[in-house]
């Protein structure tokens, strides 16, 4: 029997042009992993492939016992935060929430109450009649991170998406995410190229180079004695 809070790559590959992404690896529920490596290194690609964007060359993808490989992205137990947060801007902050619990935004009365804590619990209290253009990048953010928190889905992968906030929001939104995510159990896959994100949030780090993704090393560990590849990229 395998473990039913673990995600794993079994013998993954992408192939993509001339470019192959291999992965054989495990990340544990409850625990925040990042990925870190050269830019083209294949992060990105590795979310994708988890997510079920890009189809495998070959392996699979299992979520404990069961293989999602074949699933389409909905049907995964996997929700993505990409970089531009993914709103609607015609759409409230309440109603881009809502579309966690019902894509027609037909709430019931109990569905609106359940997004209003969401917002709330985001730091974004009476903020849910804003659209995305009366919020600040930060407050986006939030948003969107309040919407994967009422989805309830086991897996959450991050695609960077924090990176064009300053260096005092984004450490704010870091701090948000594992306070939220990891509360509620979730397996947390996060992407960054700033290994002080890895440092302050991230339990285990991947080493994602030359098309490999290597199987996961505790965070102090990898930084307190670097590979040659992370030596190489952290300079």
């Amino acid at each position: 029997m395998g473990d039913v809070s673990v995600l794993r790559c079994d013998g993954l590959q992408v192939q993509q042009g001339d470019f192959t992404l291999s992965a054989d690896l495990a990340f544990a529920n409850g625990a925040i992993t990042a990925l870190i490596g050269p830019s083209g290194a294949g992060k990105s690609t590795l979310l994708s492939a988890l997510a079920g964007f890009v189809s495998l060359k070959s392996g699979r993808v299992l979520w404990g016992d069961t293989e999602i490989t074949a699933l389409p992205p909905g049907e995964r137990p996997i929700s993505i935060l990409f970089q531009d947060n993914n709103l609607f801007p015609h759409l409230t902050a309440l109603q881009n929430v809502g579309l966690a619990l019902r894509p027609d935004l037909r709430l019931l009365p109990e569905q609106k109450d359940q997004v209003a804590r969401a917002l709330a619990d985001v730091g974004l209290t009476g903020m849910g009649a804003r659209k995305p253009a009366a919020l600040s990048g930060g407050q986006q953010s939030r948003v969107a991170l309040a919407r994967v928190l009422l989805a309830g889905r086991e897996v959450v992968l991050l695609d960077e998406p924090f990176a064009a906030l300053g260096p005092g929001l984004k450490e704010e939104m870091l701090d948000l995410v594992r306070d939220k995510l990891l509360k509620a159990g979730r397996c947390v896959v996060m992407v960054t190229h700033d290994p002080a994100d890895a440092k302050r949030i991230a339990d285990n780090v991947v080493l994602v180079s030359d098309g490999v993704a290597l199987p996961p090393v505790p965070t102090d560990a990898i930084f307190e004695n670097p590979p040659p590849a992370l030596q190489a990229y952290l300079g």
